[in-house]
């Protein structure tokens, strides 16, 4: 019989670790007597970083006394204690060997679901001081594994564990983990994962980038980068002619963009982006990331860009471009892109974060969807309001519409009830008043402030964590889950003459810098510019130089950067054999 050795709890804390601060909450300790069992989390616990880490799939984690023993030869370590792998539940038996994803067990009074395995990140090696921890946890193939609450309950040590459940297929949480991490991913045994109804839907997404990149070959391993699209239709840039321009409010412009070439443009998927170089000639290009604001499969391509107070770019589109001016555009790209299920669709967007959205509202709608529709759109008032009436006659054609406006300021002539429905900003309080579908997709677009708001919001309203996708417009602070914030510092040109290789492009922050010798990575130069990176708790490490910072954020490069890696590229260790726009 399987028992319960001991039930871990902890709150998340900040901790010092390579001059940053990090708020986790991998420390875990042993606690006397019973502890109730929510969906969600155990009474006494918490997560440092609700984005990567916790929801209704991964709500308790649970580790094997038979790893504890396995680690201390391993690791030649005597002083390992039940918590230290941030486990709440430390178990006597339940090997990951023979546990099944889909198997169901009572503890106590409550019973629980097996999801996934543990997806390991960076706060282990912190926690056991031992940087190469994460992937030690994958290359040695005991991860461990998440239970989803079934019944709520209370459990407490020594509380025997009883199966109460088989999962379907019977496939292990050992064999699970291989089949994401590990080659060949046999396609049989990925289509049978995809049968398990219990498996999280993280897992289940990754599975299906693997699927797909066997349909369509690719180096390295989608199921561990980002939501894999299909890839751009073209390498670089084509010229793109300004066929029409559009004041849409009193801040947005629109330019409607006609092939040059006369060759057809490619259908996006609704939420992508393009990258566009423009400027006037015999100026330096300034290069820029535009989400497309209309319908996705047109023979045209629409963007709309707001003017910002000292925005080069914004204010030349707005001032000086003239209908019949050639830009440069690459091809739409991007994973923020609207799922194909039955599920209620949330979109909520603030501000000029307004564009992705509305192309998903238009594929819905000539889809003729019958979901769920929720719009949920804040502006200051109707001056600053791009898109009201568009956005207004497209859920008037939906099955099942909601739209609710939020104005932070509307103006004496603003209509309540008519051009806007209430006063303020959009925010995790109102969306329950409005009785938002915690089983949603929420598409959330807007500044860093409502990003996160909302996304943390989100996350306490019981949202799982894989059904809240965004894109943030502009560079925004560094992604660094658990790190706490530096001041941000406006990004700029590195000091020093310009070097003599590639130009690196990176497109939110608006830079273009030519590669030079004096830097080791693309990395190095991304600090020197004070450029915002992004890292990873998806993959845990580079396996190049285990740094644990990796971007999947590269929209073009002509050659082959000589860091590859499992579907992402490792700006710690690449460096440009061509041009090369980067999407930070």
């Amino acid at each position: 019989m399987a028992r319960l050795l001991s039930l871990n709890v902890g709150l998340p804390r900040d901790i010092a670790w390579q001059g940053r601060t990090v708020h986790t909450g991998i420390w875990k300790a042993p606690v006397d007597g019973p502890r109730r069992v929510r969906r969600l989390n155990i009474d006494g616990d918490g997560q440092g970083d609700t984005a990567g880490h916790g929801g209704e799939h991964r709500a308790v984690f649970v580790y094997q006394d038979d790893s504890y023993r396995y680690w201390q030869k391993q690791l030649d370590r005597s002083d390992l204690v039940h918590g230290q792998f941030g486990e709440n539940f430390t178990v006597d038996g339940l090997p990951d060997t023979e546990v099944c994803i889909g198997d169901r067990y009572r503890i106590g009074s409550a019973v629980f679901e097996v999801t996934q395995p543990r997806v390991t990140c960076y706060r282990l090696g912190i926690r056991m001081e031992e940087p190469d921890m994460a992937a030690l946890l994958v290359r040695h193939g005991r991860p461990g594994f998440y239970f989803r609450v079934i019944e709520e309950g209370d459990v407490e040590a020594g509380d025997e564990i009883t199966q109460i459940a088989r999962g379907p297929e019977c496939m292990s949480v050992r064999e699970i983990n291989a089949l994401l991490y590990l080659p060949p991913h046999p396609r049989d045994r990925l289509g049978r994962a995809m049968k398990i109804t219990a498996l999280s839907h993280g897992w289940r997404h990754s599975f299906e980038a693997l699927l797909a990149q066997k349909d369509n070959p690719a180096t390295g391993n989608a199921g561990l980068g980002p939501a894999s699209n299909p890839p751009p239709a073209w390498r670089g840039f084509r010229p793109f002619r300004v066929a029409r321009k559009i004041a849409e409010s009193g801040t947005v412009t629109s330019l409607i963009l006609d092939p040059a070439d006369g060759q057809p443009v490619a259908a996006a998927l609704p939420g992508q982006f393009v990258i566009v170089r423009l400027g006037a000639s015999g100026s330096p290009a300034m290069t820029r990331s535009y989400s497309l604001s209309s319908r996705t499969d047109a023979a045209r391509y629409r963007i709309s860009i707001k003017r910002e107070a000292h925005g080069a770019a914004s204010s030349y589109v707005a001032d000086a471009m003239k209908i019949g001016d050639v830009v440069q555009l690459s091809a739409p790209r991007g994973n923020f892109t609207l799922r194909q299920d039955a599920n209620p669709v949330v979109l909520l967007s603030a501000g000029i974060g307004i564009t992705p959205v509305l192309a998903m509202l238009h594929t819905l709608a000539a889809e003729a969807t019958t979901r769920e529709v929720w719009w949920l759109h804040g502006t200051r008032n109707g001056r600053d309001h791009a898109f009201a009436t568009e956005a207004r006659d497209l859920l008037t054609g939906l099955a099942h519409p909601h739209r609710h406006v939020c104005y932070s300021a509307p103006d004496p002539n603003d209509r309540p009830g008519l051009d806007y429905d209430s006063t303020g900003h959009l925010d995790s309080q109102l969306l329950e008043r409005l009785g938002i579908p915690r089983d949603g997709d929420f598409y959330l677009c807007g500044p860093a402030a409502f990003m996160s708001d909302l996304t943390r919001g989100l996350a306490t309203f019981g949202v799982a964590p894989d059904r809240i996708h965004s894109e943030m417009f502009g560079a925004g602070p560094s992604l660094t889950p658990g790190i706490a914030p530096s001041p941000q510092k406006q990004a700029h040109l590195p000091s020093g003459s310009p070097g003599p290789g590639p130009m690196v492009s990176f497109a939110r922050s608006g830079l273009n810098v030519c590669w030079g010798p004096s830097y080791a990575s693309l990395l190095e130069l991304a600090e020197a510019c004070d450029v915002p990176v992004r890292w990873s708790c998806r993959t845990g490490v580079c396996h190049n130089c285990e740094s644990g910072l990796v971007s999947g954020a590269v929209s073009y490069a002509p050659e082959p950067l000589d860091a590859p890696a499992e579907g992402n590229v490792l700006i710690c260790c690449a460096r440009p054999q061509g041009d090369i726009v980067i999407d930070l």
